[in-house]
């Protein structure tokens, strides 16, 4: 079981995917707050038993899932609405991290969590360090047009919706600079794995 966690986190078309790829292609477990996210409130789960207590049956869709289009209109145009809904998801998200990291094999796991910044680094104490996939904000919009193909003001609209590149640096232990190549990246995964497997065997005799 791992006994030593680092999050992952950078903002949107920063290449967390690609740096994620990197650290499962050595071994390391990752677990993903997207997919969490997803799974607490799945079809038979008390998380969705909940949303449907607050926001009633018009929060399924017609197989019963929940209606995930439906939810983001609403959350998207009614703060309290978004706040009801976050009080439910995102703590049981950070119990299944957290879960999920602990029974890794291996000597260290980690949680990819894009929006670290925005909920604070203090909701997850159990976090050892935070690697953050940083670019220059000008890179980060070109890939996002790029990526997404969407105009312009929508993608600027985006990148503004979180939090802003000093913020992510403030609450960075590591950082990988991804303005260049995606196969720059190989060498930097591979130290930062070298630098958290001493640290997750110092964490261990310590313990």
């Amino acid at each position: 079981m791992a006994d030593y966690t680092i999050a992952l986190t950078g903002g949107i078309a920063s290449g967390k995917s690609e740096v994620e790829r990197r650290f499962r292609a050595l071994g390391i477990t990752v677990a993903d707050a997207d997919q969490a996210s997803r799974d607490v409130v799945a079809r038979g789960t008390e998380g969705l038993a909940e949303v449907v207590s607050v926001f009633g049956t018009d929060a399924l869709d017609a197989e019963g899932d929940l209606d995930r289009p439906a939810m983001r209109r609403l959350v998207f145009n009614d703060a309290t609405a978004r706040h009801r809904l976050e009080a439910i998801i995102h703590p049981r998200v950070r119990l299944a991290l957290r879960a999920a990291c602990a029974a890794a094999p291996g000597p260290y796991a980690m949680a990819a969590i894009p929006l670290l910044a925005e909920g604070g680094r203090a909701a997850y104490p159990w976090l050892h360090r935070v690697l953050v996939v940083d670019v220059p904000v000008d890179v980060q919009l070109a890939r996002l047009l790029r990526r997404d193909g969407i105009d312009g003001a929508l993608a600027w609209k985006m990148i503004r919706a979180q939090a802003g590149r000093e913020e992510r640096l403030a609450i960075a232990d590591d950082v990988i600079i991804n303005d260049g190549p995606v196969a720059a990246l190989d060498g930097a995964v591979t130290a930062l794995h070298g630098r958290y497997l001493e640290l997750a065997r110092g964490a261990a005799v310590r313990g």
